[in-house]
């Protein structure tokens, strides 16, 4: 069992930065692959970014060259690093986890992931 909880969203000026965070607790086998996802109204959720226990990742196209993702081992907390925020990127923002260590930076669909938080709220105003 994997307990993830994310904090860090809010309301933030087009332009502007956001961290998230997400504390994660329970089995070490299920933090093989974490990632960010977010979900628009009406819309799909989408991968944002993907990184595997060795430390390699992936952004997602919307958020290349814009956003980043890490990890504190020590603390167990998953980060979404957000610059330049567009009114686009407005969504809720999951973290996720999954043991598989293989296809993970490939696993860029929503299915089959082992763990999900609860979700933060990110708003970007123009």
């Amino acid at each position: 069992q994997l307990e993830l909880v994310e904090s860090g969203g809010g309301s933030v000026q087009a332009g502007g930065s956001l961290r998230l965070s997400c504390a994660i607790s329970g089995d070490s086998y299920m933090r093989n692959c974490m990632g960010w996802f977010r979900q628009a109204p009406g819309k799909e959720r989408e991968a944002v970014a993907l990184i595997r226990r060795d430390g390699e990742a992936v952004v997602a196209g919307a958020g290349q060259d814009r956003f980043g993702i890490s990890t504190d081992n020590a603390e167990n907390i998953l980060y979404l690093q957000m610059t330049r925020l567009k009114s686009e990127d407005t969504a809720m923002y999951y973290c996720a986890a999954d043991w598989n260590y293989a296809v993970c930076l490939a696993h860029l669909t929503s299915t089959n992931w082992g763990a999900w938080g609860q979700g933060t709220e990110v708003t970007v105003v123009s």
